[in-house]
């Protein structure tokens, strides 16, 4: 239903000088919309302003007026007059409209893969372009061209603005793709003490076989080659040599130490995020000496847009120095994620675990928990053969 902007009024007028109440309406050229008559009853619509007069010309011919205002946006206006709260706001909300079509909102940058979005923006930072610079205040050709001088990977810059929306396309310097070093001549010597258990030769010549245990250094897949008439050539070796071999490690950790915990109370500050200034909503300080903190930021949309206009809340949990004490198991327990954490982010990738065993060691305040693998993985280190 369209809301209308004028304020009118539904009439309903009934009684025995009917007809001369009409006369009279149109005598005093009272504006009436939709005139019509039924059962003895006149219909019309006028305008807000005339029903005083309307009222007292009833009041002569003894004619019983019933009026109904129909919803505009005057009426809304003139209900909520006293309402000094929604007045205010609708002046905040036109003037921060006013406001933000002026200066940029958003900055999105399109065309950059090798350089980051960070670079760029850091780039527009020194430039006096960021969420807040009006719009009249940046020079496009200027910036442009100072945005391929700062950066070294941008070969071209262009700005363009839509509203308070600034869009930067950038086209980077092709780079020369970097000359891979395959053909360097070398060995492939072993990285560790190792029995053999698979190999795969693409390039050199095999110097050892499956079942053969190699100290470390040892060449594995050699790079220099004779030919019948005794001459030697030097070669790029390549190959895939995989070995079982045992590997040592361990981790201790005290029954009593010091650890951060939370005492369970918490703080939540609030502050109004304008732009990059952030303006406290909250009084005084939470007064934890040690806190950890989680922070979440809310901005405000229109129309689809997200503005630099939000809500940020902090909440402070408070922590406290304690000194905790393990028993065995539980330090057991502690060591083991230490144990499981080595084994998946440190342990080379393709190596498998053939075995593994584990001793504790218990001292006065010490828990070590030393570990035995026996693995199978790949073994090869590529040694560059140097010619005088």
């Amino acid at each position: 239903m369209s809301l209308r902007m004028r304020r009118s009024i539904r009439i309903n007028a009934q009684g025995k000088q009917l007809n001369k109440f009409i006369n009279a309406i149109h005598q005093h050229r009272i504006d009436c919309r939709g005139q019509y008559c039924r059962s003895e009853v006149f219909y019309c619509d006028i305008y807000r302003r005339d029903l005083k007069e309307l009222h007292d010309i009833a009041e002569k011919y003894g004619i019983e007026l019933k009026a109904a205002e129909y919803d505009s946006l005057f009426a809304r206006l003139f209900r909520y007059r006293r309402r000094l709260g929604i007045i205010i706001g609708i002046l905040l909300v036109l003037t921060a409209a006013l406001y933000f079509s002026q200066v940029v909102v958003t900055i999105e940058i399109e065309g950059n893969s090798a350089v980051s979005d960070e670079v760029i923006l850091a780039a527009l930072d020194e430039l006096d372009i960021k969420a807040g610079t009006p719009i009249c205040r940046i020079n496009i050709p200027y910036c442009e061209n100072r945005l391929r001088l700062m950066i070294d990977d941008v070969a071209w810059a262009g700005i363009r603005h839509t509203g308070s929306r600034l869009v930067v396309q950038v086209t980077e310097v092709r780079q020369v793709p970097e000359m891979l070093r395959d053909r360097v001549p070398c060995n492939i010597v072993a990285s560790r003490d190792a029995e053999i258990s698979s190999v795969l030769v693409r390039s050199g010549q095999l110097c050892h076989i499956v079942g053969d245990y190699v100290p470390k250094g040892t060449i594995l897949i050699s790079g220099v080659a004779e030919n019948e008439a005794g001459r030697s050539f030097i070669h790029h070796a390549m190959g895939d040599i995989r070995g079982i071999y045992e590997e040592n490690i361990s981790f201790s950790a005290p029954f009593r130490s010091e650890e951060i915990s939370p005492t369970g109370r918490s703080d939540t500050q609030r502050s109004l995020r304008l732009f990059s200034l952030d303006i406290p909503l909250y009084f005084g300080n939470s007064g934890y000496k040690s806190s950890t903190s989680e922070t979440k930021e809310k901005n405000a949309v229109i129309f689809g847009h997200e503005l630099p206009l939000g809500i940020k809340t902090k909440t402070l949990s408070e922590t406290v120095l304690t000194e905790k004490e393990y028993t065995e198991e539980e330090l057991t327990a502690k060591l083991m994620e230490r144990v499981y954490l080595y084994e998946n982010n440190f342990l080379g990738e393709g190596t498998d675990i053939l075995s593994r065993s584990m001793t504790t060691e218990k001292s006065a305040d010490t828990l070590t928990l030393s570990v035995n693998y026996r693995l199978e993985g790949s073994i090869c280190e590529q040694r560059d053969i140097f010619i005088k």
